[in-house]
């Protein structure tokens, strides 16, 4: 494992992109670190508590992340995403602080001109921006639109005046909760949240509303440098309010549509640049968190969405976890399961996304516990699943360079006998996945891919295999572990990394 090591470090010391070309033919070849801004990192490192049960501020801070660049840099990511970065309603509610309770992710906007000075000021905002640019990454912002936010009250009458910039009644839906999701109107001018804290919906349909909001995206992402923006609850607004909101952003733009539903969620991907791919971590979660879980329903997802994205999976985010859902870890920590399941995000059509202390191996449920400090486990780079992270960003990044059309190239599946095992072919790599668990058995045999007697190096494990005088070539499981195989030439001609001529 030490010339892997090695071969790691080399690899990401020579992928440098410059970092203020961010558009969405940019941000697919990046990958991305998904951080909550008040549990990353403290700016003194003092290494303090944090109890996600009490709903408080830790107090991670813009200058603690930019203190870790390095931890995340290493692990291969060449972008973040850090929480909404507005100002959100002060004190105690119902629910604790900030976003239902969930104080930790900011979503409970009230002036979306200022910052949450929890998190720092402008200066280190702006200092965090500069400091990802010159380490040739990018910073994505967390934004909501659908709705500002209010601690409600027994006759449900609200200070809109408390609100800005949209600080007239006029400039929100009349008060409705949302009670029917398969009502696609009630879904978008109905309000969220409850009477305890109350998501006052915003009135998209007025223009004047639609100019104020374009300008403020436009101003947000030039003042602060932001090179993408992550929106939130997408299906909460109606579709045609967010051509031009994305327009104005200037920037990549991805959208969060919660849904197991491709049929659904396909139209979002015409009016912003992509979409979180929940219906693909539905299945995903479910076919890996135990033996019995079905990969053939991921396969008959994957396809769908090939079909019916209107870029395909590529651009999608691709994801295991993320701050709205339990840890995979909360639902097996069987090695095996787990790799496989972390394995898919990387060699996926779409772009990487891993949600922080995934690769620490954090285990909590549903939230708040699944919004840890990542401070507490004191960012170690010696723990089995940041090397397996690390090592599957290096060989993305090796694929992307070796081969011209990597990005536009969509994965296929290669057909297996055995129920338990995926095989996925995306040129130059081949994945072996299996659902068999570490005390599991699992073999795959691929045809139809290479020619004979090329040889293969799984990059997780350094073994090499040959293709047989057929071009056909087998795999047995060990321990229920991923592979992923691509070709040693490959690898050689394309970084001239002598060192790996060792295997």
């Amino acid at each position: 494992m030490a010339r892997l090591g090695v071969f790691l470090a080399v690899v990401f010391s020579l992928y440098h992109f410059t970092a203020r070309a961010a558009n969405a033919d940019a941000w697919r070849r990046r990958s991305i670190y998904q951080l909550l801004t008040d549990r990353f990192a403290l700016a003194n490192d003092s290494g303090a508590p944090c109890d996600t049960s009490e709903r408080k501020y830790c107090g991670g801070s813009y200058k603690g992340i930019e203190n870790h660049i390095g931890y995340i840099k290493g692990m291969g990511f060449d972008a973040i995403w850090i929480s909404p970065i507005v100002e959100n309603i002060a004190g105690n509610t119902g629910y604790g602080y900030a976003y239902h309770g969930y104080y930790d992710h900011s979503y409970w906007a009230q002036d979306m001109n200022n910052l949450n000075t929890n998190f720092g000021s402008a200066n280190d905002l702006k200092s965090l921006a500069q400091a990802l640019h010159d380490n040739g990454m990018y910073l994505m912002i967390d934004v909501v639109i659908p709705a500002n936010n209010t601690v409600a009250n027994s006759t449900m009458t609200f200070d809109y005046g408390s609100f800005s910039p949209l600080n007239k009644q006029s400039d929100y839906h009349p008060q409705c909760w949302i009670t029917d999701y398969s009502n696609q109107t009630n879904v978008e001018q109905c309000w969220l949240g409850d009477t305890t804290v109350a998501l006052v919906d915003v009135n998209t349909e007025d223009p004047v509303v639609q100019s104020t909001l374009n300008t403020w995206i436009k101003d947000l992402v030039s003042e602060y440098e932001v090179d993408g923006i992550r929106i939130d609850t997408v299906k909460h607004v109606r579709k045609d309010f967010w051509p031009a909101f994305a327009s104005s952003a200037g920037v990549f733009t991805i959208g969060e549509v919660f849904t197991d539903n491709v049929t659904y969620a396909a139209p979002y991907t015409e009016v912003v640049d992509a979409i979180l791919d929940y219906p693909t971590w539905t299945a995903l979660t479910e076919g890996f968190q135990s033996g019995s879980g079905k990969l053939s329903a991921l396969k008959a997802v994957v396809t769908e969405a090939q079909s019916l994205y209107a870029h395909g999976e590529f651009l999608t985010g691709s994801f295991l976890e993320n701050h709205d859902q339990l840890r995979f870890q909360a639902r097996t920590t069987d090695a095996g399961l787990v790799r496989n399941a972390m394995t898919w995000s990387f060699i996926h059509d779409g772009i990487p996304i891993l949600y922080s202390g995934q690769e620490q191996g954090y285990t909590g449920g549903s939230e708040p516990a699944n919004r840890e400090a990542i401070w507490l486990s004191g960012y170690g780079t010696d723990k089995a699943l940041v090397k397996h992270i690390t090592a599957l960003n290096a060989v993305r990044k090796v694929a992307i360079n070796s081969t011209h059309n990597y990005l536009s190239t969509p994965m296929k599946f290669v057909d297996q006998p055995n129920e338990n095992v995926l095989a996925i072919s995306k040129p130059p790599l081949l994945t072996l996945l299996t659902n068999a668990g570490s005390q599991g058995t699992a073999s795959w045999n691929v045809s139809g891919v290479y020619k004979e007697s090329q040889t293969l190096v799984d990059v997780l494990t350094c073994s090499t295999v040959m293709t047989r005088s057929d071009g056909s070539v087998s795999a047995v499981a060990q321990g229920g572990m991923p592979m992923v195989r691509s070709f040693k030439d490959v690898i050689l001609s394309s970084w001239q990394l002598r060192i790996i001529h060792r295997y």
